[in-house]
């Protein structure tokens, strides 16, 4: 049997981030917030309350692409998050495709009322899906003290 791993899924956004929780061993997350970016900072106080309150063992931030595979104007301004957030909490961060998560977000609430959380709910399912089911991958991020960024 395999030892549930807990994981925190972002969607990046200039002005809002989207935070849902997952966990492995049923590859399922639940969306949790919208956490405040203000002049493009993100609320850090906020995401440590969540990492505390939440200790995952790993974090998974959202690649916005666009449809043929191409970065997006946010891209950069993504990665950077993504790399903060490895530096700050010393955990290791994983990237995913996040094309289509905020129309998947859509389908799923039938609305744009709080989709950020819904959007990273998908970023991380998707990840769930397609990198934990390996014991392997499981065992990296459970040894991975150094938080380095793979994607």
């Amino acid at each position: 049997m395999r030892s549930s791993l807990t994981l925190i899924g972002f969607d990046y956004g200039e002005k809002r981030i989207g935070v849902a929780v997952g966990q492995t061993v049923t590859n399922t997350a639940s969306p949790l917030e919208t956490v405040a970016c203000a002049n493009g900072r993100p609320d850090w106080n906020r995401i440590s309350r969540l990492i505390t309150q939440w200790r995952p063992q790993a974090l998974v931030v959202g690649e916005p692409l666009n449809m043929d595979g191409t970065g997006q104007e946010v891209s950069v301004a993504a990665d950077k998050f993504a790399e903060q957030l490895r530096r700050r909490f010393s955990l290791p961060v994983y990237r995913v495709d996040e094309r289509l998560s905020s129309y998947e977000a859509k389908e799923r609430l039938k609305s744009t009322r709080e989709l950020d959380p819904v959007a990273a709910q998908a970023i991380l399912e998707t990840w769930l899906s397609e990198y934990s089911a390996t014991p392997s991958n499981n065992a990296t991020i459970r040894g991975n003290t150094t938080g380095t960024e793979t994607k």
